[in-house]
């Protein structure tokens, strides 16, 4: 393994912390990036609406809590994954150079606010629609349950 390691990093003495910094800033226009993540406020706001999502899909087809006591670690387990598909996708989709950070500046920053406002919409829309398109899955799942199949 030393062989390979020695042929990869090439011939030469390791180079300086600050040679190896300006090497890689020379790429920042292409290499760095930075990545919307909400966090704090934001993640509990979409894991409590997709609870609330979950529980109002599920009762439309008669399931509550009453009739089945493992629902509860269902629908947080679902409204975290859904959550978590949002918060993935916010992040994919909103990825930014350095150099349009450092560009970026009054009208172009509300355009960011407004492009994170669809793509959260337009995400969370993909979400319902995905759990709902599924729903179905979960009835047959706990009637099986219920009929000790």
């Amino acid at each position: 393994m030393a062989a390979v390691w020695h042929e990869q990093k090439g011939e030469g003495e390791p180079l300086a912390a600050a040679t190896l910094a300006s090497q890689i800033l020379a790429r920042a226009d292409r290499d760095v990036t930075f990545v919307v993540h909400l966090i704090g406020e934001s993640q509990n706001l979409l894991v409590r609406h997709f609870i609330l999502f979950i529980e109002a899909e599920l009762a439309k087809r008669g399931t509550s809590y009453g009739i089945h006591p493992l629902l509860r670690p269902f629908i947080e387990t679902h409204a975290r994954e859904l959550s978590d598909f949002v918060l993935q996708g916010i992040g994919l989709r909103h990825q930014f150079g350095l150099q349009t950070i450092e560009t970026m500046a009054g009208d172009p920053a509300r355009l960011l606010r407004v492009d994170l406002w669809d793509s959260l919409q337009s995400h969370i829309n993909d979400a319902q629609e995905h759990f709902v398109s599924g729903a179905g899955g979960l009835q047959r799942i706990l009637a099986q349950i219920e009929s000790g199949a």
